[in-house]
């Protein structure tokens, strides 16, 4: 893979990661305008099934750890991880990983960015529900949405790497010197061979 569609990679990813934060907060900015807090407003297609309920989640993703003192260090933990394993595929790395982490950070930054405009809290609008059997699903939003298919998705490649693909790729320049590297072994290696041959010598007898 030659450097240039590396750097390609990386902006596709930055471009992921740009769409994701631009529609986590479009969508909120139209249910914090349109919605009322806590009212349930069922969906145009699936019904009861799947209704706008507006609320503000001061916990995690999925309403997680709502109200926990370790919520911010959590976070912080969460993104650091996940900026340090970009990282380390930067200019290197396949567009698979590369997009799936796009997700994921755009997801974490799209609620963080909704934590400092509302002062701590997070615009959850999202609800699944199947009320006849009496199961709600914790209401989310985009954000949720973005870094839970890219963590699923992570898992999957990891899981079957072999199959899907690597996370570390090569470059034309890492291509180069890994051959220039073994013209040189095999140079020495003969090198070696040649010096270790016996040498034979042929003593002739005069006859007289």
């Amino acid at each position: 893979m030659s450097a240039k569609r590396a750097r390609l990679y990386d902006a596709f990813a930055l471009l992921t990661v740009f769409i994701i934060v631009l529609l986590d907060q479009w969508t909120k900015h139209l249910v914090v305008e349109k919605l009322i807090l806590e009212k349930v407003v069922p969906f145009p297609i699936l019904g009861h099934n799947l209704v706008f309920y507006y609320t503000q989640n001061s916990g995690a993703a999925f309403s997680m750890l709502k109200g926990n003192a370790l919520l911010a260090l959590f976070i912080s933990v969460a993104v650091g991880i996940v900026g340090y394993f970009y990282s380390r595929i930067w200019n290197t790395g396949t567009l698979i990983y590369k997009l799936v982490f796009g997700l994921i950070i755009g997801g974490a930054l799209g609620n963080l960015l909704d934590r400092v405009i509302h002062g701590g809290y997070v615009v959850d609008f999202i609800s699944f529900r199947i009320p006849e059997i009496g199961f709600n699903f914790a209401i989310f939003n985009m954000a949720d949405a973005s870094i839970s298919i890219g963590v699923f998705l992570l898992f999957v490649l990891l899981l079957f790497g072999g199959r899907g693909g690597r996370m570390y790729g090569t470059t034309e320049e890492d291509t180069t010197t890994q051959q220039v590297i073994a013209n040189q072994e095999n140079d020495i290696t003969q090198q070696v061979i040649a010096n270790q041959e016996p040498t034979y010598t042929v003593n002739q007898k005069e006859t007289s």
